[in-house]
């Protein structure tokens, strides 16, 4: 599963705090051997391999979208903060 924000256009600006809770994300999945160690976690492009299943890498996909467009909650629902 990939994705950038190259293809948003040259005034598209994420967000650092966007960008850390992103790569939080992707370090839990690591973590959690829901991706591959191989994960590139930005902060221009995204990349996951090893993906357990379709329907797993769409809810990702669509999630780091909405979050690269600044709207996290699809990211926390998906990968849930640890307390």
């Amino acid at each position: 599963m990939k994705a950038d924000t190259l293809t948003a256009g040259p005034g598209h600006f994420v967000d650092d705090s966007v960008n850390d809770a992103v790569r939080a994300a992707i370090n839990r999945l690591v973590h959690n051997r829901e991706v591959g160690a191989d994960a590139y976690a930005g902060p221009i492009y995204f990349m996951m391999h090893n993906v357990s299943s379709e329907e797993r890498a769409r809810e990702l996909a669509a999630a780091l979208h909405a979050a690269l467009h600044g709207y996290q909650e699809p990211l926390h629902r998906a990968v849930p903060p640890t307390s």
